[in-house]
């Protein structure tokens, strides 16, 4: 019984794993080579991910440098991170691809905080569907009624702990977005 339990747990921990994942994907005015993961390049007629093209480094705190495993790419990867609306403006030096990463505003800060803060609440729903999942094995499971009342309740005791380690994540986020 422990193991209808156990199970939403490991599947909670995705959840936060996925949260902090989609979270490091919102930039905060710093270079993270995490920030192109969505970029998909049309490479020889095939879509294929940024950083199996290429190596992507921070020389300083606001730069980004891609440099690409074949040079001839490197045309493509320009057109593909303008394409992906990130806000960057790639210079291309024939070798390498800079991407400045340009101070934020505070209307750009704001509608990041939005962002993450739907990012949180997806996750939150992903965690109250596993809650039901879990709720409808328990169901068909437990053997009597206070067997039934107590695990549903260690179950929402699961949740809350999950629904507040969300919450200091978001927190931490809005912070560093807020942070000039």
């Amino acid at each position: 019984m422990s193991q209808i339990l156990e199970n939403s747990k490991k599947d909670m921990d995705k959840t936060i794993e996925t949260l902090n994942h989609r979270f490091a994907t919102v930039r905060a005015g710093r270079a993270n080579p995490s920030s192109l993961d969505g970029v998909m390049v049309e490479y020889y007629g095939t879509p294929t991910p940024l950083k199996s093209l290429a190596t992507i480094t921070v020389p300083e705190a606001r730069i980004l440098q891609i440099k690409p495993f074949d040079k001839h790419s490197l045309g493509d990867i320009e057109k593909a991170i303008v394409a992906a609306n990130l806000g960057y403006n790639p210079s291309n030096d024939g070798e390498t691809i800079r991407i400045v990463i340009p101070q934020l505003t505070e209307e750009r800060r704001e509608e990041l905080v939005k962002q993450v803060k739907k990012l949180a609440e997806e996750e939150k729903v992903a965690i109250r569907n596993i809650r039901k999942g879990a709720m409808d094995d328990i169901k068909e499971e437990a053997e009597n009624e206070d067997e039934q009342d107590r695990l549903e309740k260690q179950l929402q005791d699961q949740v809350n702990e999950y629904n507040k380690k969300i919450e200091a994540e978001l927190k931490k986020k809005e912070e560093e977005l807020r942070t000039v």
